[in-house]
């Protein structure tokens, strides 16, 4: 069998394995290469070698998700963003279009941790009371969280940046700071449709209800806004550092800005933020070993694929599957179309959404059509954000993303509705972040 096509079997097994949901990526992205390796007539030995190979390639961006996440937990359960949030729910009171607003800038705050089932569990128990009593479409709602956070995850300690850097084999921050004009612009996108969508709301309502009725029911938005577990809300509490804000703040300020600076590692920028927050947040041992056993399995599980992942690229590249198949799919291609397949695949990207995981897009999919693009001379990095910036923004839209089942669980909402709801704002969003990608320079034709 030739390698291109043990190389395709291996990529259509991996992305089947990861759409079924019936094992974890882990074992999806460990099993089938190795088999594929071995029926393609290498040996354990050298299969050991790419692995290693695919790991120190990797690594890096293991150990940056590994702090960041404990650093950005550590941030969220001493109440660092706290003040913000409430102080914003409490000036949107009554205003349909400034609750929309607001709940674009809460959940911009909220996913700066890059966790989306965090964002979530922050922004729906806090806004969805008042979406019920303003008689707001609670669609609305997920629709503007699921958008703004998924531009804010383009953050290089969330997946989808981590991921194309472990491909590139190169840091996830230097991937992020082209990226960054791009979430600027597509936060005030999400605030302009915020607006849009908010006077269409307040024109529906006020058509069904009446004005009488939103004044009406505003008056007890603070009330019920403020309903909680009251076991979790004693246990943050208990957490909470509210004299220590301006000190969390400043530490917070610091990591970002030598993350943007790219003084020193994103990785060991984040393993000092966490040994500062640590120290003066949990004075105590103990205190500093539950916060860290708190977020560990996010932070382990995120990271550990992303080691599986460099077995899987360490054979692909290691065997030279991966180039034969850049060579044979460009020898089918039309000529006219090959040139362009990353802009192609960047239009298609949240269709994409909704058919491939994450993993399998960036894992399977990506080192493909950059392998083919660059066949044609297509720079790497213009591969990787037309299909990050054509993909992302359909990342809480995706029945295949585990954070928006969670969403849907905690605002009572289904799945197909949701969908007919948001796809079409979403992907026109993720086109319109495209086409100024490219008339920006930050994606090259």
């Amino acid at each position: 069998m030739s390698l291109s096509l043990i190389g395709f079997i291996i990529i259509l097994v991996i992305v089947a394995l990861l759409i079924s949901g019936k094992v974890t990526p882990i074992v999806a992205m460990v099993i089938p290469p190795v088999i594929g390796a071995l029926i393609a007539g290498f040996t354990f030995s050298e299969v050991g070698t790419f692995f290693e190979d695919g790991v120190v390639s990797v690594i890096s961006v293991a150990v940056m998700f590994i702090f960041a996440i404990i650093f950005f937990g550590i941030m969220q359960d001493v109440g660092l963003f706290d003040p913000m949030i409430n102080k914003m729910v409490a000036l949107s009171r009554g205003n349909i279009v400034l609750v929309s607003v607001v709940t674009v800038i809460i959940a911009v705050i909220a996913h700066l941790d890059g966790s989306g089932a965090s964002t979530f569990l922050i922004t729906i128990p806090a806004l969805l009371p008042v979406y019920n009593r303003l008689k707001m479409n609670p669609y609305l709602l997920l629709l503007l969280v699921g958008g703004a956070a998924s531009i804010v995850n383009m953050i290089p300690w969330a997946g989808p940046l981590g991921r194309t850097a472990s491909v590139l084999g190169m840091d996830a921050t230097e991937l992020w700071r082209p990226l960054i004009p791009i979430q600027i612009i597509g936060i005030v996108l999400m605030l302009a449709l915020a607006v849009f969508l908010g006077m269409r709301e307040q024109r529906r309502i006020i058509k069904k209800y009446g004005s009488l009725e939103i004044a009406a029911t505003a008056e007890q938005v603070d009330d019920d806004s403020s309903t909680d577990n009251s076991d979790t809300s004693t246990k943050r509490d208990s957490l909470a550092r509210p004299k220590l804000l301006w000190v969390n703040a400043i530490i917070t300020l610091a990591v970002i800005g030598v993350l943007v600076s790219g003084i020193i590692p994103a990785g060991l920028a984040f393993m000092i933020g966490v040994s500062i927050a640590l120290l003066i947040n949990f004075p105590n041992v103990k205190d500093q070993m539950e916060r860290i056993r708190a977020h560990a399995p996010n932070a382990l599980t995120m990271a550990s694929i992303i080691l599986a992942a460099g077995l899987f690229l360490g054979i692909l590249n290691g065997t030279g599957m991966l180039t034969a198949i850049a060579n044979d799919v460009v020898s089918i291609l039309p000529g006219m179309i090959a040139p362009y397949l990353h802009i192609i695949i960047g239009i298609l990207g949240v269709p994409f959404d909704l058919l491939l995981s994450t993993d399998a897009y960036y894992f399977a999919l990506f080192p493909v059509v950059e392998q083919i693009a660059t066949g044609f001379g297509v720079d790497s990095l213009s591969t990787a954000y037309s299909m990050i910036i054509g993909n992302i923004v359909g990342t809480f839209v995706s029945p295949l993303a585990p954070a928006v089942w969670l969403a849907l669980g905690l605002s009572g909402l289904e799945m197909g509705r949701h969908l007919r709801y948001s796809l079409f704002w979403m992907w026109g969003l993720s086109l319109v972040l495209l086409a100024i990608a490219v008339l920006i320079g930050t994606i090259q034709i």
